[in-house]
């Protein structure tokens, strides 16, 4: 008996020792902290430039409807997971709603694009309508909403200018 508890006590001496006071295994701590960062912290994308601005879809800029006073779409990488429900546009707005199909969790943010043309289908501005779930003021009981009616206001300085619209959604996340 008095063996089995000395070789508990030498275990545990020598597992304490070997953490070497560093507390990893290694040497002891230094009074100046290493500038150089661990290997395993490291991350680097070179070929990834850091986004900027807010985001776009690639296609906007060719999404313009046949005729004025229509809404088209514009394709995006979340058109499997929302279906558009009808849209309007009276010149000063886009009017429309959407349903996000591919989850009955809570719509945690959302962005609805929309491009404004002129008579001639050229891009000449945009504006945008963003959803975020606010915990604060979030008090639904039951299941979540799937469905978001959005309205994007043409720029000031576009009236008169825009004829045509199209939307498309940039942004989804859900739960």
């Amino acid at each position: 008996m008095k063996f089995r508890i000395t070789a508990v006590s030498v275990a545990a001496a020598l597992a304490l020792a070997g953490c070497g006071g560093a507390g990893n295994g290694g040497p002891a701590a230094s009074s100046t902290p290493s500038t150089t960062p661990s290997p395993v912290m490291v991350t680097s994308f070179p070929d990834l430039p850091a986004p900027t601005g807010e985001p776009d879809l690639p296609g906007i800029a060719t999404a313009a409807p046949a005729s004025a006073g229509s809404v088209g779409r514009i394709p995006g990488p979340f058109d499997d997971r929302v279906s558009l429900g009808p849209l309007s546009f009276d010149g000063q707005r886009v009017v429309g709603s959407l349903d996000v199909t591919s989850d009955v969790s809570d719509l945690l943010e959302l962005q609805v694009l929309a491009g404004f043309y002129d008579a001639s289908g050229t891009l000449v501005g945009r504006g945008r309508f963003t959803h975020h779930l606010d915990e604060d003021t979030h008090h639904d009981d039951g299941p979540p909403s799937q469905h978001e009616a959005f309205t994007i206001a043409v720029p000031k300085k576009l009236r008169g200018q825009a004829v045509s619209a199209a939307v498309g959604v940039p942004v989804l996340v859900n739960e």
